[in-house]
């Protein structure tokens, strides 16, 4: 194996000095940027000031200048990594979306979602359950993301422009259901969902008038609900709203891989999301970053890193069902350590897909294979390659010198978590924190909540940059580790 890391590496680096594509195959590089590479927008950064971002030495701490903001005085700041990439490949998006109704007697979603300027929000909105919008057949959302890119910042750049559209698209095919309170959403779109929306009182009221008429029951009668055969699932609106999440990701990946065939779209990229809608925060995670709540001081974890090791029997399931996709190389079975040669024969601990514990077993030739997953902790990779199962993109990602595809193994749908944001008393101090891996890695929940907290309360509670400099107080702190 470490032979064919060097001979990837050689081949790499042969690849770069070389400058390019070969013979009368365009190389992907050839190919044109689908969005050029950028700072996330609200940032406000000329050219010169992206380019300044880079810099491994200095890794100046970037946040929200004076003049912007953001909705609900969100605060923001980010910097370079160490040196694992020349640029910096994470993302972020802040977008206050309305989605439109679709056209009278359609049945097709308008696509055309509109996107409000954050420089016209004021700070402070309404956290009701439902917005007072002009168009009440209109609905609000607001939109926070975080993009961890990785091999690339292709990915995370276009997620990062287009995913909160995947997601108002989705909304807008239900939005007439979520705009009415109480309603429990038809088992078929389309069917009026009976007296669902209607008070108790009235429904007596109704169906007392209809066993007058004599139409209640009755054969034939147009007021006559239809025969139900089958017992049918009660599903929430907030159901509707964390499917909608669900696949908009789905799509966001597939769009990624559709278009790699005529843009350059480097690398993939976890994706932490998350939505206000209808006074209910939706956090929405794949990958290795991290939400939390802190609340009067309380830490509420809002997401669940999804790495080799917490993923270990899906992939090993998926390995068993489909050894193809091994190559021939790997074993789906995990082992404490590699198996060596002269430990044939022998009974070694193992675990496999239908074990949270360990046994032992009778090591055989097939079991002297790298294994699916091998390392602990940030150091676990599937296939030997990548530290994540979950996310967008990677499409093109292989085992180093094979022809053994990652992407089968990587998930890119999200775990939605549900806050009900407007049901709950809240603090000027108390905050929602989103942060990459980097940030995790170096400090514990309990410590990012206790710097949080310290900060904010030496703070003045109407100043509206508070948030922004908290952000950047945990930054210097995390710089410095």
């Amino acid at each position: 194996m470490l032979t064919r890391v060097k001979s990837a590496v050689a081949n790499f680096m042969g690849g770069m000095m070389a400058g390019g594509s070969n013979g009368d195959h365009p190389s992907v590089s050839d190919l044109p940027l689908k969005f050029p590479y950028t700072r996330p927008d609200f940032l406000g950064l000329s050219p010169d000031e992206i380019e300044c971002s880079a810099d491994h030495i200095a890794r100046p701490i970037l946040i929200l200048k004076e003049t912007k903001r953001l909705p609900w005085s969100t605060g923001y700041a980010e910097v370079i990594n160490a040196g694992k990439s020349t640029l910096n490949e994470d993302q972020a998006c802040c977008e206050v979306l309305v989605v439109k109704g679709r056209p009278a007697g359609s049945l097709a979603p308008n696509r055309t979602p509109t996107t409000r300027r954050r420089s016209s929000l004021p700070n402070g909105e309404s956290l009701g359950l439902r917005e007072n919008l002009d168009n009440s057949e209109d609905l609000t959302l607001h939109y926070w993301a975080l993009f961890d890119g990785h091999a690339g910042s292709g990915a995370a750049v276009m997620a990062s422009r287009l995913l909160h559209h995947h997601i108002a698209l989705h909304l807008q095919e239900v939005m007439e259901i979520l705009c009415t309170p109480n309603l429990v959403p038809p088992t078929c779109l389309g069917e009026e969902a009976i007296n669902h929306h209607l008070t108790p009182s009235s429904q007596r009221v109704l169906t007392r008038a209809a066993s007058l008429r004599g139409a209640a029951g009755a054969p034939g009668s147009p007021s006559t609900p239809p025969t139900r055969f089958f017992t049918e699932k009660k599903v929430s609106q907030e159901s509707l709203v964390i499917g909608a999440i669900e696949n908009a990701f789905k799509d966001m990946d597939s769009q990624i891989e559709k278009e790699k065939a005529v843009y350059n779209i480097s690398g993939g990229c976890t994706a932490l999301v998350v939505v206000y809608l209808l006074g209910n925060l939706y956090v929405g995670n794949a990958g290795d970053s991290r939400a939390i709540i802190i609340r009067s001081g309380e830490v509420i974890p809002m997401s669940a890193e999804f790495t080799p090791e917490s993923e270990r029997q899906r992939l090993q399931f998926l390995a068993y069902m489909q050894p193809h996709l091994l190559g021939n190389e790997f074993t789906h079975l995990e082992f404490p350590r590699r198996v060596q040669r002269k430990e044939v024969g022998k009974r070694m601990l193992y675990r496999d897909f239908t074990m949270s514990g360990w046994a032992y077993k009778t090591i055989e030739e097939d079991d002297l294979k790298f294994p699916l997953i091998y390392g602990e902790g940030k150091k676990a990779r599937v296939l030997a390659t990548i530290g994540v199962t979950r996310g967008l993109g990677d499409h093109s990602l292989k085992v180093h010198d094979s022809n053994i595809y990652i992407k089968p193994f990587l998930s890119c749908c999200p775990e939605v978590k549900v806050y009900p944001l407007a049901q709950c008393e809240h603090g000027a101090d108390d905050v929602l924190v989103l942060g990459t891996d980097g940030l995790w890695d170096v400090l514990s929940n309990q410590e990012v909540a206790e710097s949080v907290g310290c900060f904010l309360a030496n703070c003045d509670p109407d100043d509206q940059h508070r948030y922004t400099m908290a952000a950047q107080d945990l930054m210097y702190g995390n710089k410095q580790n």
